[in-house]
């Protein structure tokens, strides 16, 4: 059996090479999907108990003490204030009791799978003082999203349609002044928010009114990816789409609250919500279409804003590395263009 010859070892090695991404891809995303969505619980999950007498103080210290940290229990004082803290999003559910015909009171806009463990919780309670429990949901949803998670998937067109862009633009365009790859960036972003908010809008109605916000929000968010990727791209090269999967699959989904908000999931993921690009826009567009823009919208919005900014910032410093990098191959060109006229003077 003869060996291989030399060439081919080469062509084995430069695909071994090459195969480093995906599998690194792959790697990551069954770390990073495994550790946010494994073993859901919750973590200091707030609901109340509705009344101001003994009776409802006494009963939210029994939950309180069987719970331990899996739920923060309190008591308001009446139905209307409970209901005024599920829509601001402070609560997950609120119970009524009643011995005949207990309550509870859940926003399932605000992530239907809290609502889900807040009933789950309270339907034990409800079975102990011998009562079937009765869940009203303060926030229906829309048509087209009878689980509030299609802004998930929102969310994912835009990311996947954002960030493979950057890899087509940093490919074909690699030999365009940056301002240019900044534009078709930016043309880019309006392509995607616009196809975006069409299917989540009028064609599967997840979205089912504020059309102008919703599209803002998903323009500022599909640009905040390309901005952040292009300007990247110089740096890292042919690593920038396993870094972009890293920080805009890896990090952003799983943070993002689409399917677990952070009281059900570990603190590293809770953490990254607070401050990562996919929670300010699943979040914003979930307390712009239901809770009235309430509920922290603003803050939302300043978090896709700040993400925009940081591409920018990235795409100026893209800008002079690139600027620096050109230099010295055109005084070297000046340089050979000088001697070749001293030459020819010394000629004549």
């Amino acid at each position: 059996m003869t060996n291989p010859p030399s060439g081919t070892w080469r062509a084995v090695g430069h695909v071994a090479l090459h195969l480093v991404t995906p599998l690194l891809m792959c790697l990551g995303m069954g770390l990073a999907y495994l550790s946010a969505f494994d073993k859901p619980h919750p973590r200091h999950l707030n609901v109340a108990v509705v009344g101001a007498d003994e009776p409802a103080r006494a009963l939210a210290a029994r939950i309180r003490q069987r719970a331990g940290d899996a739920f923060d229990v309190r008591t308001v004082a009446s139905r209307d204030a409970a209901a005024d803290a599920l829509r601001d999003r402070t609560l997950v559910g609120a119970f009524v009791p009643d011995p005949h015909r207990p309550e509870l009171l859940v926003a399932k806009a605000n992530s239907e799978t809290s609502a889900s463990v807040a009933e789950s919780l309270f339907r034990e309670v409800a079975a102990a003082q011998g009562g079937a429990l009765a869940v009203t949901n303060l926030t229906p949803l829309a048509a087209g999203d009878p689980t509030g998670q299609g802004i998930f998937f929102f969310l994912v067109l835009l990311s996947i349609g954002s960030y493979a862009s950057v890899a087509a633009i940093g490919a074909a365009g690699a030999g365009l002044a940056i301002w240019i790859r900044a534009l078709l960036g930016l043309s880019t972003a309006l392509v995607v928010s616009v196809v975006g908010i069409v299917l989540a809008g009028p064609v599967f109605h997840v979205v089912d009114h504020q059309y102008p916000l919703v599209w803002t929000m998903a323009l500022l968010y599909s640009a905040g990816i390309l901005a952040v990727g292009i300007g990247v791209h110089t740096f890292l090269k042919r690593w920038t789409t396993l870094a972009m999967m890293v920080v805009f699959v890896m990090l952003n989904f799983t943070s993002s609250g689409g399917v677990f908000r952070p009281e059900l999931q570990n603190a590293f993921f809770a953490r990254l919500h607070s401050f990562w690009d996919g929670a300010g826009f699943v979040e914003g567009v979930r307390s712009l279409l239901y809770f009235g823009r309430a509920a922290g919208f603003a803050g939302h919005l300043l978090t896709l804003t700040g993400w925009l900014a940081a591409g920018l910032a990235l795409l100026a410093a893209a800008a002079l590395t690139e600027r620096r990098r050109a230099r010295p191959a055109v005084d070297a060109g000046e340089d050979a263009a000088a001697l070749e006229e001293i030459e020819e003077t010394v000629a004549a």
